[in-house]
């Protein structure tokens, strides 16, 4: 992390699990878990029939943001299932995660739907956690920076310098997603900075440096100190270590380091 000019967010993507009758007790869990200090953004990305009751179990606790996980690029109309942009903000979401592998996988989302949906998600006041990351079999043929170069470009496609300075973008190595495997710090770090060095490219030094760039792919209180201490590395998208919350709380006080 790199602090003199980021701020360290770790933020949680419950994927779909609990339900909404869990959500007051995981959140005041986490709360007293949580440390005096506060050293980063936190976040809960959960399931959109949880973000209300979320909102009611932070509504007095500044130190939790309400996040989402997926979100149409259409404004209205006939789109049955899909959540717009003006519902999310309306529940008081600040943070969408866009891109996603596994919403790319299983529901068929391509380079333009992320890019669409990282331009409604800004135009609508909040904030874009941008998914990137590699397969094993590309990352076995040394396609890995090639690919997120192209990732990075295409999820930002359109943006000028301001806008790009609101995104957050995680990198999560498909083949660490839930399976316990994790990217070394040293491939971690390689990875992210690749992406600052593409944001710089294409956005100039300035916004490089602002955009914080985190890790994702079964990070957990055991690895997060590594992991967060590479100057590149400015937080973390925790998916089953965040169910936990003692175990996010953990996550979450490894970014005090110095």
């Amino acid at each position: 992390m790199n602090k003199k000019y980021r701020r360290a967010i770790i933020a949680g993507n419950w994927k779909m699990n609990l339900r909404p009758s869990d959500v007051k007790g995981y959140v005041d869990e986490l709360r007293a878990a949580l440390p005096k200090t506060r050293s980063c953004d936190v976040v809960l990305c959960v399931p959109a029939p949880m973000i209300h009751a979320l909102g009611k179990a932070v509504r007095d606790c500044s130190r939790i943001a309400i996040g989402a996980q997926d979100v149409s690029q259409h404004e209205k109309g006939a789109y049955t299932g899909d959540v717009s942009c003006d519902m999310l903000e309306d529940l008081g979401v600040k943070y969408v995660i866009v891109g996603h592998s596994e919403r790319r996988r299983y529901h068929g989302e391509d380079d333009f739907a992320v890019n669409a949906k990282v331009k409604a998600v800004i135009r609508n006041g909040m904030i874009p956690i941008i998914c990137v990351g590699e397969s094993q079999f590309q990352r076995e043929r040394g396609l890995t920076l090639e690919l997120i170069d192209y990732q990075v470009s295409a999820a930002m496609s359109g943006l000028n310098e301001e806008l790009a300075k609101r995104c957050i973008i995680a990198y999560e190595p498909i083949w660490a997603i839930g399976t316990g495997a994790v990217a070394t710090h040293e491939q971690a770090q390689e990875v992210c900075a690749e992406i600052r060095r593409m944001v710089k490219k294409n956005f100039g030094a300035k916004t490089a440096r602002s955009v914080s760039i985190v890790y994702g792919g079964s990070m957990n209180p055991a690895n997060a100190g590594i992991l967060l201490s590479m100057p590149d590395i400015d937080g973390g998208l925790i998916g089953g270590a965040s169910l936990v919350s003692h175990d996010f709380a953990k996550i979450i006080a490894a970014t005090q380091q110095e």
